[in-house]
């Protein structure tokens, strides 16, 4: 057995490309059949039932399609651990964030990294000199960071925020640092009258109102639309899109010409995120609520934008994700890195005052560190 074993497996090269004459013979007469016997069935159906042959090449091309896209996110993943993070800035911001988790809404002084807001570099110059302006969400995140710079360039501020009172109480502290007046009101923009009464209270302490920023959010990730509770639901809607709604409803009474509407959107509501559906449509909502409302107010010399951040640490990343998603935050962006609020926050001051944005309306403008976000 062993001798026999040993003369199977071992052949010169002589054997190899020149078969003996016998076997040679033997080859030529058996029958060739390259195409197995499941294919050619295959190609008969096909033949028989043309339908049949174009389902099949569609299927072809749609897993040939999932098996491209799957190389193109590996590729994405592998560059995003391995590639440099972008710094365009007057001074370095931090490139990787901590581990760290949040029980929601999400506390900012409860973070071991505090997000930037203060825009040490950023030169006010008047831009929104008299202006009242009132921002939803400004206890922390760009909200804060709005706030700070709306001030810093002569405005006054209204901070709303739901129940976060130590982070708001900091921001008033700044605004007030600033030279700015400021208010602060706790609610709930899920409710029309908190709505209403939040505007008249603005109202009377400033006389008025000349700019509104909607920027509260809710954000809790779910990886299967089958999993979305009612509750989760409704609270994205109502507090993302319906909240917007009624804010500028309860304010523009109080608006006059040359007033501006800011809503906060995202680059989720340009390109989706498969893990924050809800989210994702609410942020497409707010986009075409703003268009909408723009060409509504026009005539009345309303302007009414959004802003459109990628990436961007707040509250409402640690208080969403796990530790160590968290710390991965925002290194798959275009920059590497997550924004600050305070990159972000001079798109809002460049859209509020009628100095730089005058003739721009119905805008959706990215500030996402690269083409796609």
């Amino acid at each position: 057995m062993a001798t026999a074993k040993t003369r199977k497996t071992t052949k010169t090269p002589t054997s190899r490309k020149r078969p003996r004459p016998a076997e040679a013979a033997a080859a030529a007469a058996e029958p060739r059949t390259r195409t197995p016997v499941v294919k050619t069935a295959t190609r008969k159906a096909a033949a028989a039932d043309p339908r049949a042959a174009r389902v099949a090449a569609r299927q072809r091309r749609l897993q040939d399609q999932e098996k491209a896209k799957d190389a193109r996110a590996a590729k994405k993943a592998a560059t995003s651990k391995t590639k440099k993070a972008t710094q365009a800035g007057t001074r370095r911001q931090p490139e990787k964030m901590p581990a760290e988790q949040l029980a929601k809404p999400g506390n900012e002084h409860e973070m071991q990294l505090a997000p930037r807001f203060l825009a040490p570099d950023y030169q006010g110059s008047g831009k929104l000199k008299g202006k009242r302006a009132i921002i939803t969400g400004a206890d922390s995140g760009i909200g804060r960071a709005v706030a700070v710079l709306f001030a810093r360039e002569g405005a006054d501020v209204a901070v709303l925020h739901l129940d976060e009172k130590k982070d708001a109480k900091i921001t008033r502290e700044h605004v007030e640092k600033e030279g700015g007046r400021c208010v602060v009101i706790a609610g709930d923009v899920r409710d029309p009258a908190f709505c209403n009464k939040a505007v008249k209270q603005v109202v009377k302490a400033f006389g008025g109102v000349d700019i509104l920023v909607n920027n509260a959010a809710f954000q809790l990730h779910c990886d299967r639309l089958e999993d979305l509770e009612d509750e989760h639901l409704q609270e994205t809607l109502q507090t993302n899109i319906g909240g917007y709604i009624q804010m500028a409803r309860a304010v523009l009474p109080h608006l006059g010409e040359g007033a501006s509407i800011i809503n906060t959107g995202s680059e989720t509501g340009l390109f989706g995120s498969k893990s924050l559906v809800d989210y994702s449509a609410t942020k497409g909502a707010i986009h075409a609520f703003t268009k909408a409302l723009a060409s509504q107010l026009l005539p009345r010399g309303i302007r009414v934008n959004a802003v459109a951040p990628g990436p961007v640490w707040t509250p409402l990343n640690p208080a969403d994700k796990k530790a160590p998603d968290v710390a991965e935050f925002g290194q798959d962006s275009d920059m590497g890195r997550p924004a600050q609020p305070e990159e972000v926050s001079p798109a809002y001051v460049f859209l509020a005052s009628p100095i730089t944005a005058s003739y721009i309306s119905g805008v959706i403008l990215p500030v996402m560190g690269g083409p796609r976000g």
